[in-house]
């Protein structure tokens, strides 16, 4: 099964993610994992990419597109995928379908996580992340047991750049100018699963899936 994974930023992609991969055994892409590590990595790409996340716009296309290419002709992609944070745009769009067609394959369904502005802020800004072993915490609903330690390591929790007030904020006009297109160039397909994403996480994932199977 091919997959696209859309929502805007703090919408729970990475959660429902975690279970779709399970359930359907097809790979996770995420364009977001993979900056991240290049950016760790400090690769020419991860660099390229830091100047744009960090000031909460999208990575321009040739970047992206380039990630994406390298990342499908894996083995692990012959049997489908999910595809998380890709596309963003509508010209991201036309050039995965292109790219699916060399391959004489389509997508099989595109699942939109509908959450409202002032959820996301509210998710986004509460986030924080352990400065030595990585693991998340959120303010809201999975506080540290002690403020800023983190209960795994107690290492220093601290807030990312692109968590930030400023950066939500603007990361969410970008992703209504330039990503919330692709709500109706799927819908025209008749591909687009769209799901009340401020719903439990178990109770989402399963409407996800009630909804696949009628695909």
């Amino acid at each position: 099964m091919r997959i696209v994974l859309l929502g805007s930023p703090g919408s729970g992609k990475g959660t429902q993610a975690s279970r779709i991969i399970g359930k359907y055994n097809i790979p996770h892409i995420s364009t977001g994992d993979i900056f991240r590590d290049n950016i760790k990595r400090q690769t020419s790409i991860g660099l390229e990419a830091k100047k744009f996340i960090d000031k909460g716009h999208l990575v321009p296309d040739d970047l992206t597109l380039k990630i994406i290419e390298d990342r499908f002709i894996q083995p692990d992609c012959a049997e489908g995928f999910l595809l998380d944070g890709f596309p963003r745009t509508i010209v991201q769009a036309e050039a995965l379908e292109l790219e699916l067609q060399k391959n004489v394959k389509k997508l099989d369904a595109v699942v939109n996580l509908d959450v409202h502005d002032e959820a996301i802020i509210s998710r986004m800004t509460g986030r924080r992340v352990c400065s030595k072993c990585g693991a998340t915490y959120n303010l809201t609903f999975n506080k540290p047991t002690v403020d800023n330690i983190c209960d795994k390591c107690g290492g220093a929790l601290l807030i990312r750049e692109d968590d930030k007030l400023e950066t939500v904020t603007n990361r969410l006009k970008v992703y209504k100018t330039e990503t919330q297109p692709l709500i109706d160039f799927y819908k025209q397909k008749g591909i687009l699963i769209t799901v009340n994403g401020e719903l439990d996480a178990e109770v989402v994932f399963q409407n996800i899936c009630n909804a696949l199977e009628q695909f």
